[in-house]
């Protein structure tokens, strides 16, 4: 079977199964009883219906508009499938809607209209309009597109886009600031030649003028040649940019031209053509499925070119999804009366800038590269860059305000910002909290396996976030080489490499292993022992920790828990009124954060011990500036069981009480009323916890605890921060045997604002 039979298979199936089609209509109510449908249709219904009549603007307060956008085609320029009808477009229609919701949470109707008279299509899109809070315009044919979209948006007062316009002029026109920047050439200065006139290529052009690019300086052509001025019976779109410079088709205009732009056929661009551009040529071959020169070819034709594709196996996509889901989710959250060409322009400098910024581990992962940074193989942030949904709706919001568009100006940026960060899962607004404090005093942190690429990869981040200085510990000659290879690069004196195991270190080492035999010569240590274990990575930098040649250490990474554990607890050990440490992960949920203890160190705790491990919860989540409502959970509520698994659960929940009465703390109770605010007060509306959010669980023993929260990460995609180690007298935090590289991130980031809060506390 061929790929593209089998694709074609493929994807037929997809759309197929298990349910045709890929988006549904979700209830947004309770429904399950008669009082409920009578609140949802008849009679409740009428009260709301009522209120919209006397101020319209509560259509927003009472029904879905406010989220909901329309795709409307007429199936006349179907992606590379040309006129095939409003019926045979809806597959894409559908596709649209599923990128609206999973990239920016916008609901979305698909609308097929089976209309190409202009005037008819105009007047249909009109009268379903109150429907929706936004309409997005797809795959209608030019130059009837125009007309089209220039009416709707003069006569509709809601935010309207034909993204085949502009979706892709602001992708790219985001991309082509970025090459200039990279080239060393000004936008002002290049001389473009644009190969295609269609809506796209029109729609690019214009926002190419917007940002500095002069007209003269383009060259636009269609399937007759090179768009001159002298050429009859132009339409007023292709009139804009046409030419009186002598030249008629694409052989001649590309001679000494800085950028291509492709909006064609594939494979019009030759490789002597290519030749013939100007030094650091950028060219943009956004024809697809098959680019205007194949990447492969022009990338072996030219060592200098700088090449964008429509395609995600080259590097540099111009995809369309980098801007409407987040152009849109802007303008209707300040409900703009239109995207005009300020909005489409911040969104443009949004993505510009994004594509600057350090890349989350998590989008190296996603593409399965080791290093994503700005330069030619990244001009545009990737499609699955989770900051999008906080960069570009900002931007976009911000123009609506500033423009004077917006009927419901946002007063409080930054709370809208945590907004759009939990629309796609409320966990990242956390760690940007933590991150912001890191940053503010950051700490020196020993990575104890700085020679793994994954541990110096997670070191790297943290050093460009501005989280911690980095101590790398490992072998040096593989760690400089990890270093050179990943483009790792430091301030001098920022970083510091060391290698236990060097002679360079002989005489810090010696230090350190005279010291830890003084602490441990009592039990069972030799001097001897003492200096053998001070070339082990674990106990060198934990002493670097007791030494204040370091303020926090990572470890963990190559080794079981247990393993590692044991050197902290000898070198360190449990703070002074701690008599056991214990762990708790930090479940990053779309609810919310949630604490699961203990996940990782002690295996079947004592009523007694259950209560420390509690108290030590409720001051770590201090630390996270969160109060705590802390449910102890069992198999039994209240007392219902007999059974000493529960009876130790209710006696630690005594102990709380007596000892820790400032902290909400119940139990034993099971997860499900734990968990479920309802519930809990309608049956146990004595509990301290009727009517809070409980954001902590404690576990009876540790299997549960460590059962529950990796399923929790697997199957519910939730992300997982821990185990973080309680009870300990310094800043030290392992990760899991083999943890992600954004796990490592993130507990360095817990490390450093824990070895913060420990030097409060010591000044205090």
């Amino acid at each position: 079977m061929g790929i593209s039979e089998k694709l074609n298979k493929d994807a037929l199936s997809y759309h197929e199964f298990p349910k045709p089609g890929k988006i549904s209509v979700v209830p947004t109510k309770k429904h399950a009883t008669q009082r409920d449908l009578a609140l949802a249709y008849s009679p409740g219904v009428a009260a709301p219906c009522l209120e919209i009549e006397k101020n319209p603007s509560d259509a927003y307060k009472y029904t879905s508009k406010g989220n909901l956008v329309a795709v409307i085609s007429n199936g006349t320029a179907v992606l590379g499938l040309g006129d095939i009808g409003a019926l045979a477009g809806k597959p894409v229609m559908e596709g649209k809607g599923l990128l609206f919701k999973i990239f920016a949470d916008i609901d979305v109707f698909d609308i097929e209209i089976n209309e190409k008279d202009p005037e008819k299509f105009i007047q249909i899109v009109k009268g379903i309009a109150p429907t929706f809070g936004g309409i997005n315009l797809e795959d209608i044919k030019a130059p009837e597109a125009f007309e089209i979209e220039r009416r709707l948006k003069d006569e509709l007062d809601i935010p309207l886009m034909h993204d085949d316009q502009h979706g892709t002029a602001i992708i790219s026109a985001a991309g082509l600031l970025n090459a200039c920047e990279i080239v060393g050439k000004k936008p002002g200065d290049i001389r473009i030649v644009v190969n295609g006139a269609g809506a796209s290529a029109i729609s690019c052009s214009r926002l190419y003028k917007k940002l500095g690019i002069k007209a003269e300086q383009m060259i636009m052509l269609d399937s007759k040649g090179v768009i001159r001025k002298d050429r009859p019976d132009l339409s007023a779109e292709k009139q804009e940019f046409a030419t009186d410079i002598d030249v008629h088709d694409l052989d001649d205009a590309i001679v000494g031209a800085d950028m291509f732009l492709g909006l064609s056929k594939g494979d019009v661009l030759t490789p002597e053509m290519l030749k013939k551009m100007a030094p650091n040529p950028i060219v943009f071959a956004l024809a697809n499925p098959t680019p205007e020169i194949d990447y492969n070819q022009a990338m072996s034709t030219r060592s200098d070119i700088l090449m964008a594709t429509g395609r995600s196996d080259f590097p540099n996509q111009v995809n369309n999804v980098l801007g409407f889901p987040y152009i849109f989710r802007g303008a209707l959250d300040v409900r703009a009366t239109a995207i005009n060409e300020e909005m489409k322009i911040a969104a443009v400098y949004a993505l510009a800038e994004l594509a600057k910024q350090s890349v989350p581990e998590q989008v190296n992962i996603t593409y399965g590269e080791k290093h994503i940074a700005f330069g030619r193989d990244y001009i545009i942030p990737k499609p699955f860059d989770h900051r999008l949904i906080e960069v570009v709706p900002l931007a976009v919001a911000k123009a609506a305000v500033e423009s004077g568009v917006a009927r419901e100006p946002i007063k409080d940026w930054e709370k809208y910002r945590e907004q759009l960060a939990d629309r796609l899962g409320g966990g990242s607004k956390w760690m940007k909290r933590l991150i912001t404090q890191a940053k503010e005093k950051p700490k020196r942190v020993v990575f104890a396996e700085a020679d793994q690429l994954n541990v110096l990869k997670a070191a790297q981040i943290v050093y460009e976030e501005g989280i911690c200085k980095p101590i790398l510990l490992g072998r040096q000659d593989t760690i400089l080489g990890l270093m050179d290879e990943i483009n790792f690069e430091a301030t001098e004196g920022d970083i510091w490499v060391l290698d236990p195991n060097s002679d360079d270190q002989k005489q810090r080492r010696e230090k350190f292993a005279d010291e830890f035999w003084i602490k441990r010569q009592r039990k069972g240590v030799k001097l001897y022992d003492a200096r053998k274990l001070m070339h082990e990575c674990n106990y060198f930098g934990a002493m670097m920790v007791v030494a204040g040649e370091a303020d926090a250490l990572i470890s963990g990474y190559t080794r079981s828990y247990a393993s590692v554990i044991k050197p902290m607890m000898e070198v360190i050990g449990c703070k002074k009124d701690v008599k056991r440490i214990s762990a708790t992960n930090l479940m990053l949920t779309s609810k919310g954060p949630l604490f699961l203890s203990d996940t990782a160190v002690n295996i079947n705790p004592s009523a007694e011990e259950l209560a420390s491990i509690t108290k030590m919860t409720a001051d770590t989540m201090a630390m996270f500036g969160i109060k705590p409502a802390i449910a102890m959970l069992s198999y039994s509520n209240f007392g219902t069981s007999g059974h000493e698994l529960s009876g130790k659960v209710a006696k630690a929940v005594s102990i709380m009480h007596e000892t820790y009465p400032e902290i909400d703390v119940d139990g034993e109770i099971q997860a499900d009323f734990a968990l479920n605010q309802e519930m809990m007060k309608e049956h146990f509306p004595f509990s301290k916890l009727a009517g809070k959010k409980v954001n902590a669980l404690i576990f009876p023993e540790l299997s549960s605890a460590n059962i529950t929260y990796k399923i929790l990460k697997e199957l519910n995609d939730i992300e997982s921060v821990g185990p973080i180690l309680m009870g300990m007298e310094k800043a030290v935090h392992l990760v899991q045997l083999g943890a992600r590289v954004d796990e490592m991130v993130n507990m360095t980031t817990i490390a450093v604002v824990d070895a913060q809060e420990r030097e409060k506390k010591n000044k205090g």
